[in-house]
């Protein structure tokens, strides 16, 4: 299966921009529930920009956003995205509630302290009732399940899950190989973990859910006689799978993070459970980042070398066992990572409310919009790595 061809220069406001430099554009999905309708405005402002990926891959949240797009034409991803994300999220009670002199529940929510004690509600109600087209509970408690059975290892239903991917997801059209796409997840019986990708793999909506599969909430997926949990459990981030990939290319990637490794200390209960949420789920991002940059400077320096040995040593059998780790290709690595109100606590990623996913869909398409308007993340990277590494809390907002 070949990769995506690139895409043709596309008119935007009047003026015509190049694709960029890369032969490989990939957009790359971590897990975060709730938190992953920032992963949605990403997208929108990659699209308007005309930055269509070549490879999407993602873990947990981030593989049903990758269906969602390797699964649609270009035309119709960001609809299909936001019609997804407001199926599973909820408008409050009061929403509907007429205005009365000008009063507005919705305003009253808006405070801080107020938000903070609404999406707890919020929280609350997913977790008793679920989310819509996404899981559902189990009103019979697992203790008193028959012993080996789905409903005995978890607290959730995710059958609604796999109806909700079939009416948004085109599966033909993954697997037609118009676009790269690969989620992780761990194979429960071995504990490895294990990538789906349409070049090996013939995509289904069982693939997708394996990769959301969280334990204890959700129950594992069986794939040819396989169990699978959530990536998540092991490394909630695609980033080195995308990386390195045999195939190198030289690539443009939007790594989407929806848990800081950054934060404070934390002051309260809540807020070491929060944080606590926070590092386990980053997945090292950024140290995965560093060793990336100093493992590639060693690949391009000797692949240099390579290049400068007279022609009878560079058929030496010490030279072929260099040959293949060499690389010349280029990366830029853009880092696009959600902070958290200080109004969000340790349920933020379970907490299905439209005003959140609003908030969180908001941000990801303001966060993108302002890395864009960096004319250096488009272009290649001329430093002696060969790797160019842009943050935004780093360089901009922070």
């Amino acid at each position: 299966m070949q990769r995506a061809q690139l895409h043709k220069p596309a008119r935007i406001k009047g003026s015509v921009i190049e694709r960029p430099p890369f032969e490989c554009i990939a957009l790359l999905l971590q897990g975060g529930g709730a938190l992953g309708a920032y992963q949605g405005g990403v997208y929108q402002a990659l699209a308007e920009a005309q930055l269509h990926p070549d490879w999407v891959a993602g873990i947990s949240i981030g593989a049903i956003n990758a269906a969602l797009i390797a699964g649609n034409p270009p035309e119709s991803r960001v609809e299909k995205l936001r019609q997804f994300w407001e199926l599973i999220t909820t408008a409050p009670a009061w929403s509907a509630l007429p205005r009365t002199n000008g009063f507005s529940f919705d305003a009253v929510a808006r405070g801080d302290l107020a938000r903070g004690f609404t999406n707890q509600i919020s929280a609350a109600a997913a977790a008793a009732l679920g989310a819509p087209g996404f899981f559902e509970p189990r009103w019979i408690a697992p203790w008193i399940q028959p012993s080996g059975t789905p409903e005995a290892i978890s607290y959730y239903d995710t059958a609604v899950l796999k109806s909700t991917l079939e009416q948004f997801v085109d599966f033909d059209r993954i697997n037609a190989g118009e676009m790269q796409f690969s989620v992780g997840a761990v194979n429960v019986r071995t504990g490895n973990f294990v990538y789906f990708d349409n070049e090996r793999h013939a995509i289904a909506p069982e693939h997708v859910m394996a990769s959301g599969a969280l334990p204890p909430g959700f129950p594992p997926v069986e794939i040819e006689g396989e169990h699978y949990w959530d990536g998540g459990l092991v490394s909630n981030t695609p980033l080195q799978w995308v990386l390195e990939s045999n195939a190198r290319l030289d690539t443009l990637a939007f790594q989407v993070d929806l848990w800081s490794s950054r934060g404070d200390l934390p002051r309260t209960m809540a807020e070491a459970m929060t944080r606590q949420k926070e590092i386990q789920y980053s997945s090292r991002t950024r140290a995965s980042t560093d060793q990336f940059r100093y493992t590639q400077k060693l690949r391009k320096a000797l692949s240099g070398l390579i290049e400068k040995l007279p022609d009878e040593l560079k058929d030496g059998p010490e030279i072929e066992i260099l040959r293949p780790v060499a690389s010349h290709k280029v990366y830029n690595l853009v880092q696009l990572i959600y902070r958290s109100r200080e109004y969000e606590g340790d349920s933020k990623d379970y907490e299905f409310s439209r005003a959140s996913m609003e908030d969180h869909w908001r941000a990801g398409y303001n966060d993108t919009s302002r890395t864009l308007r960096h004319p250096e993340v488009l272009r290649r990277p001329k430093n002696l790595e060969g790797v160019f590494i842009f943050d935004l809390a780093r360089d901009g907002r922070e």
